[in-house]
């Protein structure tokens, strides 16, 4: 978009650094995120598009999501927009580039329930600590270390469980998937584990070598089935020739895929899957 000329009309300021605008030429809506632009924009009610104040101009695409946004926003405490700013800060020395811009109003919302949960004495459970601890290690770091900034800021002792969530917040940031589709992701995992456990009577220790191999080959092929990411794979022949059991299970495997995905799962994908259980159970069976 070009920004020459153009005024934006303040919609509502959310904080001194955060205020929602409409495009006074084009009429669309965005976030503006610049250090103390929201102070003054109580007052001015404009701001101009080449106000040195702007660090981050963006829209919010979806109408739906832009009214959840301003509700979940408009109460936000200015010090959980600070530590906000200072968590994205750390997120940006890890990970150069540009980060997905919903980072700015997800996180500092998925802050604020989180001191709201632990000062109310909320419990916070995540099935899924252990996973995301070994898939997303660097993610995890960092959240870590958000988790002390949020700690000592507000004076509330982060759970390690939460500081699995904050994890898919910095992936999600640097990844560009949306935090509930590593939800959703997650929950398929661990129902894929489980049927292969079934399926073949064999059981491996939660965070043992063969479980983090299955569990992170699982998670990347579900994200590439839902990204649309073809692979090539010059091996279905000799796969579904050579590993017939381990493609029949992975065709099991694929029903589930496709029903909770709702998405068609490529031969490619399934005999990879195959290929990657012949291999599980051999380690398995030697270790016996």
């Amino acid at each position: 978009m070009s920004r020459e000329f153009e005024q934006f009309q303040v919609q509502r300021v959310i904080g001194n650094n955060v205020v929602m605008v409409q495009g006074e030429k084009n009429g669309k809506e965005y976030v503006i995120i610049g250090k103390g632009i929201g102070f003054a924009a109580k007052n001015e009610g404009v701001i101009a598009a080449d106000d040195h104040r702007i660090e981050k101009l963006f829209r919010l695409e979806d109408r739906e999501e832009w009214s959840q946004y301003q509700i979940l926003l408009e109460d936000i405490d200015p010090k959980v927009m600070k530590i906000t700013d200072e968590i994205i800060g750390d997120i940006t020395c890890q990970f150069p580039g540009k980060l997905n811009d919903k980072i700015y109003l997800a996180l500092p919302s998925h802050i604020q329930f989180t001191i709201y949960r632990l000062r109310s004495g909320m419990d916070i459970i995540n099935p899924f600590l252990q996973e995301t601890k070994m898939t997303f290690p660097k993610e995890f770091e960092i959240a870590s270390k958000a988790a002390d900034k949020i700690s000592a800021g507000f004076n509330v002792k982060i759970p390690e469980d939460e500081v699995g969530f904050l994890t898919y917040h910095v992936y999600s940031a640097v990844s560009n998937v949306p935090v509930g589709q590593l939800v959703k992701v997650s929950n398929i995992v661990s129902e894929l584990i489980e049927m292969i456990r079934e399926e073949k009577n064999i059981t491996f220790e939660q965070g043992s070598m063969n479980h983090v191999r299955l569990m992170i080959h699982l998670r990347f092929s579900l994200e590439r089935i839902l990204q649309g990411s073809l692979i090539d794979n010059p091996f279905v022949k000799h796969i579904k020739k050579e590993y017939k059991t381990e493609y029949k299970l992975a065709q099991k495997l694929g029903k589930i895929m496709q029903s909770k995905l709702e998405a068609s799962i490529p031969e490619e994908e399934l005999c990879f899957l195959a290929m990657h259980l012949h291999r599980l159970f051999q380690t398995v069976e030697k270790n016996k």
